[in-house]
């Protein structure tokens, strides 16, 4: 069986596979980022979402990186898991 780094590996040499996976890349940052609140407070979605008032599958879009969260919803997320926001700003992936 070939390993998903392998076969990423081979698919990141394709310049439209890499332009569509680096436009993705904050999405999937911000969506990381937010289960690693989620497990370091060892919480299951459903118990985000209780403490947040939303649904489980409102918590699983979050962090699936399929919706963009406002500063108001991570705030809301951030004191759901005991955590607190910390917004900056980068310098932009292939801007030197």
């Amino acid at each position: 069986m070939t390993r998903f780094t392998e076969i990423k590996k081979r698919w990141m040499k394709d310049p439209a596979f890499r332009r569509e996976y680096d436009a993705l890349g904050d999405e999937f940052d911000v969506a990381l980022e937010l289960i690693k609140a989620r497990a370091r407070a060892k919480l299951s979605q459903a118990q985000v979402a209780e403490r947040m008032g939303t649904t489980q599958s409102a918590i699983a879009r979050l962090e699936s990186g399929a919706t963009k969260p406002s500063l108001r919803t991570l705030e809301r997320y951030a004191r759901a898991t005991g955590s607190r926001p910390v917004v900056k700003l980068v310098q932009a992936r292939g801007q030197d």
